[in-house]
């Protein structure tokens, strides 16, 4: 089979299907495992698929544990003029003139308007000092790291690991005890009305947000914007990650997508109606699912665009 890379050029891929009767659509990226590489953060993979829908006006919103100050030098390299969610969920920047109606309850940065729905940082870390007091073990978040520290437990440069511990609405913290006292540490989290996520070492302390709950908000703005334009034709998100964690976002969006492993497996934790399960691993899946995407419409059926189920 020729890979659809090859076989197809961002200027042709949609020809005969932009009329009015494809829906607006509005991609969501889980970064890494997906749009970018384990570990290498390239996209060259889906070079053909971004360039699509950058031709197409179709807005792509990155998702992520990140923070916004790891996210704004992508952004850059990417040339993404669209939307973005932080720090899983706790806040979505929305580029100024995105969108033609203001924005209600938000903070205005320099380049942003800012939509915060997780708790403020300094707070977390309190509350962090909280828990270690009620389960007398320490808690070592990010705020108690070296930057060489961070890097030895992220593996990140250390350019990288200064931008990765500028946080804003989310605390990693480091655990070491038995499964009671750590089935306990994330009790005392849900007893606070907090929410706590793992990933590899790192568990991650977060408001009550997370990046589903982050997308609807703005695929509402999307739907308003449509409204406001008169636009026949629905909006519809789709929504595309390659594990467990990504499954807020997943369950949220009308189309989620699944990509593969580094090992070419699919993460079986992930059980979600109408999950489909797309040829490739990472961004190369990523690719491969866009470029479906955009050659037939998912009213068509998933069984049409070649994908597993």
């Amino acid at each position: 089979m020729v890979r659809m890379e090859q076989a197809l050029r961002a200027d042709t891929v949609t020809e005969g299907v932009a009329g009015p009767r494809m829906p607006q659509y509005v991609v969501f990226a889980d970064l890494d495992g997906t749009l970018l590489n384990t570990g290498l953060a390239s996209w060259e993979a889906a070079s053909l698929a971004l360039e699509a829908l950058r031709a197409h006006n179709i807005p792509l919103i990155l998702v992520s544990s990140r923070t916004r100050a790891e996210l704004e030098p992508l952004r850059r390299r990417l040339q993404h003029r669209d939307p973005f969610i932080v720090e899983n969920g706790a806040a979505v920047f929305v580029p100024h003139g995105v969108f033609t109606f203001p924005l209600e309850r938000v903070r205005t940065k320099p380049s942003y308007d800012v939509i915060e729905l997780g708790m403020p940082y300094h707070m977390l870390r309190d509350v962090l000092k909280q828990i270690e007091d009620a389960v007398e073990t320490p808690l070592h978040g990010f705020g108690d790291l070296s930057i060489e520290q961070i890097m030895e437990v992220t593996g990140l440069s250390h350019a990288d690991a200064e931008l990765a511990g500028m946080r804003e609405y989310d605390e990693p913290f480091l655990f070491e005890g038995p499964q009671p006292l750590m089935e306990e540490v994330c009790r005392q989290i849900v007893m606070r009305g907090l929410r706590w996520t793992k990933v590899g070492r790192l568990f991650h302390l977060t408001g009550d947000n997370d990046k589903g709950e982050a997308a609807e908000l703005l695929m509402r703005c999307y739907q308003r914007e449509q409204r406001l334009r008169f636009q026949t034709r629905s909006a519809v998100s789709v929504g595309i990650g390659d594990s467990i964690q990504d499954v807020p976002l997943l369950a949220m969006v009308d189309h989620p997508i699944l990509v593969q492993k580094p090992d070419g497996s699919f993460d079986m934790d992930v059980l979600l109606p109408r999950l489909v399960r797309t040829r490739g691993i990472g961004p190369a899946g990523w690719n491969d699912a866009v470029l479906r995407l955009l050659q037939h419409s998912f009213s068509n059926g998933m069984g049409s665009m070649g994908l597993a189920g």
